[in-house]
């Protein structure tokens, strides 16, 4: 049986990767549109969020192992928010449905599994 600082470790090490996927495809939009893009007219604040990403997310990462609770409530924090403004973003404006429903997963692994996450001694 694996031991709970073990589990603790790949799971964050799961919440990272994906993390740093979301990093990428954050840092390819700055990269593209610079920072003060607008989505295509899409509202300040979310436009806001979903470019501040580009550094909480990395933030995130580096919490996950520096301070592994604190990084844990991060995680859960910035995909609960994500997922709440992107499913109403999608429902105003539409949304990728591929994209939506991938973070939904994590969403639902994190919630899952944030508490078992966040056990290191």
């Amino acid at each position: 049986m694996m031991s709970v600082s073990r589990r603790s470790l790949w799971l964050r090490m799961i919440y990272a990767l994906c993390l740093l996927g979301a990093t990428y495809n954050h840092l390819l939009i700055v990269a593209e549109y610079d920072w003060g893009w607008n989505y295509g007219g899409l509202p300040v604040l979310v436009t806001t969020f979903w470019t501040a990403l580009t550094l909480i997310d990395p933030l995130a990462i580096v919490l996950l192992f520096l301070r592994p609770k604190a990084g844990v409530i991060v995680t859960l924090a910035i995909i609960v928010v994500d997922v709440a403004i992107n499913a109403w973003v999608g429902l105003t404006y539409g949304i990728d449905l591929a994209a939506f429903l991938a973070q939904v997963c994590f969403l639902i692994f994190v919630v899952c599994t944030w508490r078992m996450a966040a056990q290191h001694p």
